[in-house]
């Protein structure tokens, strides 16, 4: 029995880049070789079992073949004559498909040492095909490394193209999706996610909505949100910010979105670029459309996020300006004057329009 440490975190450290878990093949055993060494098994189908001791995980080696549609229409053998070169065959891409030895020797057999060098993300053969997710899988290491200079194999890309036009990604349930998504979303290129994604057909096989709605402008402002280390919510909600409101909502729907993520979503796809604000009724609209009085917050995502959009709207920074101002109304002066129910209510709207309009916000 010979354990050795692959993917990740031999690629990440032969990177010089930071990582935060190790995974294990384990050759030549079988389940009961590691339960006698009191490994608690955490997989049934594929068998993983976590260290006693530092809780990592310790995968047997094993062998995929094809069984039916989509990604998890495989079959998986886990024979203790599988070798190490057998089990790095079946992963996704080739700076994926090495391992380390005890020794700190690095075994590569299908040239993931080369495609690092050269900063390319090629897949290992062509089981790649049999697996739609990868597809997803290679746009997300796309936006973790492009910041390194590393792209997409011309080869790699074009067989995506062929799995995008053959309808398998329909597959792929929607909740693995999302976490893809967001996994991207907060990496520290996640324009280059959509780029692969795009110039793959891959996002218009699983979104047809979207591409239109992806134009150069929105993907250089995601691009700029990562930069200024603005959250996974606020990048996706530039991502559709080039929907409308009705689109955003589908989109959102069909990705199975949070609910944080879809509520900003859905309020940047309607209020970019800014709507109509003649009235001061109208910049009210507008702040409660964001529920700026109870959760401030989300305006001021709003206003981060519409700047790198829309770099010359100059009422960005008098929307932030007015829910300050309006912060400072207080209903309890209000209750202390005799108002109540909904003629405080009444009041304290009439305050509100009253302010912005001292502040210059509509008539």
């Amino acid at each position: 029995m010979k354990t050795y440490l692959v993917g990740g975190a031999v690629r990440d450290k032969l990177l010089d880049y930071p990582f935060h878990e190790r995974d294990w093949v384990v050759v030549g055993a079988r389940p009961e070789d590691l339960l006698k060494q009191d490994f608690q098994q955490v997989g049934k189908d594929f068998p993983v079992f976590l260290h006693p001791k530092s809780k990592e995980e310790y995968a047997l080696a094993r062998t995929e073949r094809k069984s039916g549609a989509g990604y998890h229409g495989f079959v998986c053998d886990f024979s203790p004559d599988i070798t190490l070169e057998d089990d790095l065959s079946r992963r996704d891409l080739t700076i994926n498909a090495m391992a380390e030895d005890d020794n700190g020797d690095i075994i590569d057999p299908y040239g993931g040492m080369s495609d690092l060098n050269n900063h390319l993300l090629r897949h290992v053969s062509p089981a790649f095909s049999e697996d739609p997710l990868r597809i997803l899988r290679v746009a997300r290491f796309a936006a973790r490394y492009a910041h390194l200079g590393f792209t997409v194999a011309e080869e790699t890309q074009d067989l995506m193209r062929t799995m995008s036009d053959n309808g398998e990604l329909s597959t792929i349930a929607a909740e693995r999706i999302w976490v893809e998504l967001c996994k991207a979303l907060k990496e520290k290129s996640p324009a280059a996610f959509f780029t692969v994604l795009l110039d793959c057909r891959a996002l218009h096989a699983l979104f047809p909505l979207w591409p239109p709605a992806l134009n150069t402008s929105i993907l250089d402002s995601l691009a700029r949100a990562a930069d200024l280390n603005l959250d996974a919510d606020i990048r996706f909600a530039i991502a559709c910010s080039g929907l409308n409101a009705d689109h955003c909502k589908t989109l959102c729907g069909e990705l199975r979105a949070s609910n944080s993520a879809a509520w900003l979503a859905e309020r940047f796809a309607s209020n970019i670029p800014l709507p109509n604000l003649s009235k001061s009724e109208d910049w009210l609209a507008l702040l409660e459309a964001f529920d700026f009085a109870r959760r401030p917050q989300h305006l001021e995502a709003f206003v981060a996020a519409a700047k790198l959009l829309l770099p010359k709207e100059d009422r960005l920074g008098q929307l932030q300006l007015a829910a300050t101002a309006l912060q400072d109304i207080k209903p309890a002066e209000f209750i202390a004057q005799g108002f109540k129910g909904p003629k405080l209510g009444g009041a304290l709207r009439a305050e509100k329009i009253r302010r912005l309009g001292e502040l210059g916000c509509g008539a």
